[in-house]
């Protein structure tokens, strides 16, 4: 498993995850219940999504990519 992503944003790790899921590649997020430590509803908490070894690459390309075109550039 590599990550990917590393936010607190949980909208742009929705859009993360749809991105991923779109092309079929598998995703899970890391340290989701982390803020559950501190008594939850704590958003700085930082998340991970991470991917399998071999589609990092792709994942880090289309998420890349996804960014760029929500951003408008």
């Amino acid at each position: 498993m590599k990550d990917i992503l590393k936010t607190p944003d949980p909208v742009k790790l929705s859009f993360a995850q749809s991105v991923l899921n779109d092309a079929g590649i598998d995703n899970f997020v890391l340290d989701e219940g982390m803020s559950n430590l501190y008594g939850g509803g704590i958003d700085f908490v930082t998340k991970r999504l991470a991917v399998a070894n071999e589609d990092a690459g792709e994942a880090q390309r289309l998420l890349a990519e996804a960014f760029r075109d929500a951003e408008g550039e």
